[in-house]
């Protein structure tokens, strides 16, 4: 027996910052799913370690694996998946590029919830598996609704579907820049920070994602992108016209 699932990447086709909530900052943003690009994540038989185990290239140690931690979560509620992970692997196969501002940790988090809730025959309902999702990043809620496009609010655990025409996206992402989040989240407090008034934020969220990307530059449609650009010169090579940046870098995108 094998199960499989997708995992898809998202952009961000805009992302603005309205606040601060203790050590995080609260967000507005369009959440949009691409699904050309996506990993996948299989439970495999044949685990010899009888031990947790998860094959994949990763770029962190397994205790700082957003699928690790998502078992973790999950054992909780669900004691029975440990003796099931002891004797079935979880392989992924890796499509998303890491550090690159597609939420690839956090969609297979959501993912891992979403196939394990099925295959355990949990019945655990989208709103639940969010409030778990919750605990593990603040982009795993969006990816565990599973819609293709989303206005996301609070820390990211606030989704709410945005029903729009599916978008053609494409993603370039450079090979030799890794965005580091911290770095970036910290020039932008020290350098740039800035709110959205809640007037702009009712505006760009009520708006068609085509719309927003053709009113806004990439400048004003991600708080994100000077502060990348200013910690990561090199990324204004890729700043095309019409193309936009995604979360904190270091993915480009536009739409065909």
């Amino acid at each position: 027996m094998q199960v499989s699932i997708k995992s898809y990447a998202k952009v961000n086709i805009f992302l603005k910052i309205a606040g601060k909530r203790e050590d995080y900052h609260e967000i507005v943003s369009r959440f949009v799913r691409v699904k050309s690009l996506y990993d996948t994540i299989s439970f495999i038989p044949k685990n010899e370690t009888n031990e947790f185990n998860l094959i994949g290239d990763f770029g962190c140690k397994l205790e700082d694996n957003s699928i690790y931690k998502a078992f973790l979560q999950l054992r909780k509620y669900c004691p029975k998946i440990d003796a099931f992970f002891r004797v079935y692997s979880i392989k992924v196969e890796k499509n998303i590029p890491e550090f690159a501002g597609l939420g690839g940790g956090s969609s297979n988090a959501a993912a891992f919830l979403i196939l394990a809730n099925k295959h355990f025959n949990l019945y655990y309902k989208k709103d639940k598996l969010a409030r778990i999702a919750a605990k593990i990043g603040a982009d795993v809620p969006f990816f565990v609704y599973e819609y293709d496009s989303a206005n996301v609010t609070g820390i990211g655990e606030v989704v709410h579907e945005f029903k729009e025409e599916p978008l053609d996206i494409e993603v370039v992402t450079p090979k030799d820049i890794k965005c580091h989040t911290g770095k970036i989240f910290t020039c932008f407090r020290d350098d740039f920070y800035n709110e959205i008034s809640k007037e702009k934020s009712k505006e760009l969220l009520s708006m068609s994602s085509k719309d927003i990307l053709n009113k806004l530059t990439i400048e004003e449609a991600n708080d994100l992108y000077l502060p990348a650009i200013t910690q990561y010169p090199q990324l204004k090579e890729y700043a095309k016209t019409n193309w936009f940046f995604s979360g904190s870098g270091s993915s480009f995108f536009k739409v065909k």
